[in-house]
């Protein structure tokens, strides 16, 4: 810890600014309050539509984020390293597109690369840009995928996702305890099988 009582190293944590909220979007949650047959003007709620309106602009944070960005600073200097970059067990949170529901799950997003490398954290930050939108899986796995073969222009790429989704576990079907998992492989994880097998073994899914 700082002398400021901060903690020393990192990212800071600090609390999210109260942005002001337009009254047409905290008319639309008292709405939807009182359509799910509560009174959005009781205590507990009063200040429930700003709440809501501010956390959903944190939620979709990513649609002000241009994933890009994080892949523009590389790294040449890496002494020949020439074998695969993984990063695994990302966890990570979003919406699902259709129901507006938590998707939460992990990433793993490994690369091969050809002449030049990027600070890991920056992967994750691809991946979060694009999560803190409303989704797909499916979707999500595929940009992250393109964003960093278009980035780094490495020999190959593989992401691959786990998540549950409350639109089917709190929902619908009501089946807790399912995982959905999706992948993208380009380069050699795609052309090449053993290549391909190696990045499985490595995130644990071989």
């Amino acid at each position: 810890m700082t002398d400021s009582g901060e903690p020393a190293g990192g990212d800071l944590i600090r609390p999210t600014p109260k942005i002001p909220v337009p009254d047409d979007v905290a008319a639309a949650v008292a709405t939807l309050i009182r359509w799910a047959g509560d009174d959005p003007s009781r205590e507990g709620l009063r200040d429930t539509p700003q709440r809501v309106a501010r956390a959903w602009r944190e939620y979709c944070s990513g649609y002000q984020d241009d994933p890009a960005h994080h892949l523009s600073r590389v790294f040449e200097e890496v002494g020949g390293y020439d074998e695969i970059v993984l990063l695994k067990d990302i966890p990570f949170q979003s919406h699902c597109e259709h129901h507006m529901a938590p998707i939460i799950g992990r990433a793993h997003i490994a690369y091969l690369p050809k002449d030049h490398v990027v600070g890991i954290s920056k992967l994750a930050r691809v991946l979060h840009a694009y999560a803190r939108r409303l989704q797909v899986q499916e979707r999500l796995t595929a940009e992250v995928a393109d964003c960093i073969w278009a980035g780094l222009r490495p020999r190959g790429v593989a992401v691959v996702i786990e998540a549950s989704h409350a639109c089917m576990t709190a929902r619908g079907v009501r089946t807790p305890g399912v995982g959905m998992v999706t992948s993208r492989m380009m380069g050699v994880f795609r052309d090449d099988e053993r290549s391909r097998k190696e990045v499985l073994a490595l995130m644990g899914r071989g």
